[in-house]
Formats: C-alpha cells, sequence, structure tokens
C-alpha cells in the first residue's frame, strides 16, 4: 500500500487541555460521526445531510502537533512518524486489515524494536488511519487523543500513540483480540456469549462509565454503545472511541447544551428532545445496551415487525414481569442462566432505561447493583466454549 489516504491516567492535566479547548479542539457541533440521533435517520449519511443543512461552522484555529505533544507532556503516549506505523502494519497490509468505522480503516500492527529502538516487550496494537473523506473529522480525531491520552483506567481502551504528521492523522491503540460487543451479539458467525460473559461485560462497561463521570472534571461519553465496548481476550470490556465525549456541566450548571449526536436507539429521550446532556445521557443508554445483552436484540433493527422494532419499546414493559420476561431472554442462552439475577439485571434496566433522568441511577450504584449479581447462581449455567472467529474479522 502506497502513502495511507490519512488517519481515522490522570484527569488532572486540566491545565494544557483546556488551552487545546481553547484551540477549538470542540465545538456543540460535530459533524459526521455516528449520526443524528433523533430519529429523523441514523448513520452517517444522515448526520452529513443535517450538517449540511445547518449554519456554517465558524473557523476555529487546530493546535499544532508541538501544543498537542505539549499537552501530552507527563503521560505515557508516544507520537509516532508514518513511517514507524508503516513499518509496524507492514505497510498496512490487507493481511492486517481488521475492519473499518467512522474515523476509517483500522490494521492491526506490532511495536516492536523495528519500530521503535529499544522497545522490550513487543506489543500488539490496532492503528486507526483518519480517512479526512469519511464521517468523522480532525476535531473528532483530536477528542479521542486528548480523552485518551490523559485518562487511565482498566475499563478504558489504552491509546499507545498516534501520528500527526502532514495530512495524515493516525491513533495507535492495544489491540483487543475479541472485537467488539456488537460483532459478538450480532454477528452470525460468533458464538453466542454465555450468561457470565454478558455478566462481566456489563460490569466492566458499566465500570468505564463509573469513572467517567466521578472524574475531577466528569466525562460524558454521548456514544455508548456496542460497538464502541471492546473485548479482550478475556472478556473484559473497555470503552472506546471518544470522538463525541463532552466535558460534564460545571459547578453552577445542570446540564451541557449542545447539538443532538449519537446512534439513534441509544440517545437519552430528554436528549433528543431538548439537546441537554448529563451523566444521567450516559446511564440511559447503559440501560439500552443492557438489554441487549439480555435479549440478544439490536437497539434498532428495521428486519422486525413494526412493533418490535425499536427495543426500548417493545422489551422494557417486560422487565417487571418474570413471566413477560421470560419471553424476552436470548433465546441462545437456551435458558442457561441464573434466574432470580437475569430478573435483577432486568430491573436495572428498566431503572436506567426510565424517562425522568433524575430516576435514573449513578453508574456508581449500577455497579454495585450488577456486581452483586455475581454471587447469584440459583439456575444452571452451562460451560462456555468458545469458537474463534479468523483473526481479522
Amino acid at each position: 500500500m502506497g502513502k495511507p489516504k490519512s488517519a481515522s491516567a490522570s484527569a488532572s492535566a486540566s491545565a494544557s487541555w483546556s488551552a487545546l479547548f481553547g484551540l477549538g479542539c470542540f465545538s456543540s457541533s460535530h459533524a459526521g460521526h455516528s449520526g443524528d440521533a433523533s430519529g429523523s435517520g441514523s448513520g452517517p449519511k444522515n448526520a452529513a445531510k443535517v450538517a449540511s443543512s445547518s449554519r456554517p461552522p465558524v473557523p476555529m484555529p487546530m493546535p499544532s502537533p508541538e501544543d498537542l505533544s505539549l499537552s501530552l507532556a507527563g503521560s505515557d503516549v508516544l507520537a509516532f512518524t508514518v513511517e514507524e506505523l508503516r513499518v509496524a502494519t507492514r505497510d498496512f497490509t490487507m493481511s492486517n486489515f481488521v475492519g473499518e468505522g467512522g474515523f476509517g480503516p483500522v490494521y492491526k500492527g506490532r511495536v516492536d524494536d523495528r519500530v521503535r529502538p529499544g522497545v522490550r516487550q513487543p506489543l500488539a496494537v490496532a492503528v486507526k488511519l483518519l480517512d479526512l473523506e469519511g464521517t468523522q473529522g480532525h476535531k473528532e480525531w483530536l477528542a479521542e487523543v486528548i480523552f485518551l491520552g490523559q485518562l487511565r483506567h482498566p475499563h478504558l481502551v489504552k491509546l499507545i500513540g498516534y501520528c500527526y504528521q502532514d495530512e495524515h492523522r493516525l491513533l495507535v491503540y492495544e489491540f483487543m483480540a475479541r472485537g467488539s460487543l456488537e460483532k459478538h451479539l450480532f454477528k452470525k458467525y460468533s458464538a453466542s456469549l454465555p450468561w457470565s460473559a454478558r455478566l462481566k461485560i456489563a460490569i466492566g462497561a458499566a465500570k468505564g462509565l463509573a469513572f467517567l463521570h466521578e472524574a475531577a472534571k466528569p466525562v460524558i461519553y454521548r456514544d455508548f454503545k456496542t460497538s464502541n465496548i471492546l473485548l479482550d481476550s478475556d472478556y473484559t470490556a473497555k470503552l472506546s472511541d471518544f470522538g463525541l465525549a463532552k466535558n460534564g456541566p460545571g459547578e453552577d450548571e445542570t446540564h451541557v447544551s449542545t447539538r443532538v449526536m449519537g446512534t439513534q436507539g441509544y440517545a437519552a429521550p430528554e436528549y433528543i428532545m431538548t439537546g441537554h446532556l448529563t451523566t444521567k445521557s450516559d446511564v440511559y443508554s447503559f440501560g439500552v445496551v443492557l438489554l441487549e445483552l439480555l435479549t440478544g436484540r439490536k437497539a434498532v433493527d428495521k428486519n422486525r415487525p413494526p412493533r418490535e422494532q425499536n427495543l426500548v419499546q417493545w422489551a422494557r414493559p417486560c422487565l417487571k414481569d418474570p413471566r413477560r420476561l421470560e419471553r424476552v431472554m436470548d433465546r441462545r442462552l437456551n435458558g442457561h442462566y441464573p434466574t432470580r439475577a437475569a430478573q435483577k439485571a432486568a430491573a436495572i434496566a428498566y431503572q436506567c432505561l426510565s424517562v425522568s433522568p433524575k430516576s435514573r441511577p449513578q453508574m456508581c450504584a449500577v455497579v454495585e447493583a450488577l456486581e452483586s449479581l455475581q454471587a447469584l447462581d440459583d439456575g444452571a449455567v452451562e460451560p462456555f466454549v468458545y469458537t474463534a472467529p479468523p483473526e481479522n474479522q
């Protein structure tokens, strides 16, 4: 492959972080990305249409590579050259191609002493190239670098480094061997996840959100969904893709007002209606994902009968009735789950999906409630044998 097209903790470094905000790495308008969540359509194409019909954005200066490097001083994030990442990915060979997202193509790579002399322990990485013609742009790329570069947690995917050279924008992450939760729940070739794995994933993702919400300056993730939850070889869940993340409201504020962005089916109703964003907006999205884990169904599925296309509308009324709950549980579990644990998980999802944000729990309370379910084993749980799909899928 020739030249790449261009590229898809500590919260204490707030001074340099804020300096980058002043340089315009964030605004209330994020053209593209996951799309308009308001229900007028979903996905990147719709987002592009909405963006084109709004007022033209005011040009804002972007930080230089030197500014970015300075803002990350003290972190362990590395600045790579394009040539180093060519070596790491074997010149972006198709045999290392993993997939493509909103940023652009993703390749598996290896950082060793050929890439960086002195590296003692070779590291498997995922390299994202930002496609400048794609649905996400420089601001989203920069948001990813800033948030993941300064926040470290076992349930956030680790940003190893980045490349900001000429027109090239690349991101280098730890390689997540199992891919996305979306793939495991909804791809036909994947083995069905057992109850124990689903609960572990839910707890890990909840811990990641709780960490963001409880940071010294809270972070609202804004695009919590199954495709943004990545799994390592042990099914440890880690949050990825911080292109839409925003700082939470200040001390004297109750919410952040912003243009509605995200993914249809996951966005909280009050956010869709008013553009008011709080950490409770993320809690709602978590409830949708927990519902997907319980039912094995997508948040929005146009291939189902009309009454079943919106998962929350179809399943939420069943969550507090044990007999009705059994009918909406994922059939691929074959009944191999602890009944009481499933009922309690459904009750947690029901509360997270409350129409009133004030009625939704804090994520720290969700973590505690989910962890308590690990001790409930009143149902037969079948041993899990995983059949690995091809490495690059």
